[in-house]
C-alpha cells in the first residue's frame, strides 16, 4: 500500500540468550531488527545476529540511555521498543500492522496493555494488568526522555492511541530472579530519588508499602490471580519498603556525615 510505513524494531540485551529468540521471532513482521548489547557472555549476540538483527555493542550506561541509544541506530523513523523479555502476541501485531499499513495516521504514539507471566500463567488484574507502555512512537516526535535511569517511559509531542492486544512479558526466570531485580531497581530509584533532594522518612517505611498492597491486591483486584496474585503484591510491597529504607538510609548518613 502506498501509505505503509516501515518499523525498526529495538531491543536492548545483557546475557538474553534463553529469550532473546522468542522476542526476535515476535518481531519478525518489523523492517528492521535492532539488538544493542552491552557485554553478553552466553551466546545472546550470535543468536540475535542468527535471526536477522543488527547487533551493536554499546557500554551500559542506564536502561533509559541504552534504549535511547538503540532508537538513533534505528534506520526508520517509527520505532518499535521491547524488552528481551517480551514478546509480541498475534493480536497485537494485527493491530500494528493494521496501523502501519495506514501510514499511523496523525498518531505520534500507541500503547498497548502488557501481560506479566507468572509463575506458570498471566497476571490478568492488580497493579500487573493492564499496565499499558508506550512502546511504538515516531522519534521525531518524541523517545526516551528525562534523566531517570530506572522505570524509563517513552514521551512523545502529540496524539497516542492504544492498540488492541497483549504484549507479553516473561519476567523472571525464578523467585530468586525476581528478588534480585527488585534489589536492583530499589538501589537505583533510591540514588535517583535522593540526588534530586528527596528524603525519605521512616513512616514511608510503612505508609508506601501498605499502600502498593492495598492499591494492587484489594482496589485493582489483585485477589483474582490466586496465589499468583497474593504473592506478586507482597514482593512488591517489599520492593517499595527497601527502596524507602534505602532512600532513608542516604539521607541518615549524609546527615551524620555533616555533623
Amino acid at each position: 500500500m502506498s501509505g505503509r510505513s516501515r518499523i525498526s524494531a529495538c531491543v536492548i540485551t545483557l546475557n538474553e540468550a534463553d529469550r532473546i529468540a522468542a522476542c526476535l521471532d515476535s518481531l519478525a513482521f518489523c523492517d528492521d531488527l535492532v539488538v544493542v548489547d552491552s557485554g553478553s557472555s552466553d551466546g545472546t549476540r550470535e543468536i540475535a545476529a542468527a535471526h536477522g538483527a543488527r547487533v551493536l555493542e554499546h557500554a551500559f550506561e542506564g536502561y533509559r540511555a541504552q534504549k535511547d541509544y538503540a532508537v538513533g541506530a534505528a534506520r526508520h523513523d517509527w520505532v518499535l521498543c521491547l524488552d528481551a523479555d517480551e514478546r509480541v502476541t498475534p493480536a497485537l501485531r494485527a493491530s500494528i500492522e493494521s496501523e502501519r499499513d495506514g501510514g499511523f495516521a496523525d498518531a505520534c504514539g500507541y500503547r498497548f496493555a502488557r501481560a506479566t507471566e507468572y509463575f506458570g500463567a498471566f497476571l490478568r488484574h492488580g497493579n500487573a494488568y493492564p499496565d499499558r507502555v508506550l512502546r511504538l512512537f515516531d522519534r521525531r516526535r518524541g523517545g526516551w526522555r528525562g534523566e531517570r535511569e530506572i522505570h524509563e517511559h517513552v514521551s512523545v509531542d502529540g496524539d497516542v492511541r492504544v492498540l488492541v492486544g497483549d504484549l507479553e512479558h516473561v519476567a523472571y526466570r525464578s523467585l530468586d530472579d525476581q528478588l534480585a531485580r527488585y534489589r536492583r531497581y530499589a538501589t537505583m530509584m533510591a540514588a535517583h530519588m535522593h540526588a534530586r533532594g528527596r528524603r525519605g522518612r521512616l513512616l514511608n517505611l510503612v505508609v508506601n508499602p501498605c499502600w502498593r498492597f492495598l492499591r494492587g491486591y484489594v482496589l485493582r483486584a489483585g485477589f483474582l490471580d490466586g496465589w499468583r496474585g497474593f504473592l506478586f503484591a507482597c514482593l512488591e510491597a517489599d520492593y517499595v519498603r527497601e527502596k524507602f529504607a534505602r532512600l532513608w538510609l542516604l539521607g541518615h548518613e549524609g546527615r551524620r556525615g555533616q555533623q
